[in-house]
């Protein structure tokens, strides 16, 4: 089991910046990648961006310039450096971790959220 706790968000405004963290407890060395989704008020849940425990990144177009994941040495914390905030940045942010569960498939596990609002 993994355990995923976002911490971070808050009301800023437009131009401005923050930084999300997630804290991963339990069976950590089981992590595979680890992302950050978000979703808005009636919309759909959105990839935001991956780091894998390579270190490799990847960024949704929407945020690729301006969002920054990383994970700290000991792999127990993922944040994510968010800039040049816009109004379309409000969302609810999630945490997601993939884990290996051998020898079956992969499981993901959720935080459970954090607000992010930028006014205008």
């Amino acid at each position: 089991q993994v355990q995923l706790v976002e911490s971070g968000g808050g009301l800023v405004q437009a131009g401005g910046s923050l930084r999300l963290s997630c804290a991963a407890s339990g069976s950590i060395f089981k992590i595979k990648s680890m992302r950050w989704y978000r979703q808005a008020p009636g919309k759909r849940r959105d990839w935001v961006a991956t780091i894998t425990n390579g270190d490799s990144t990847n960024y949704a177009d929407s945020v690729k310039g301006r969002f920054t994941i990383s994970r700290d040495n000991a792999k127990t914390t993922m944040y994510l450096q968010m800039g040049s905030l816009k109004p379309e940045d409000t969302a609810v942010y999630y945490c997601y971790a993939v884990a290996s569960n051998t020898p079956y498939p992969d499981h993901g596990y959720w935080g459970q959220g954090t607000q992010v609002t930028v006014s205008s």
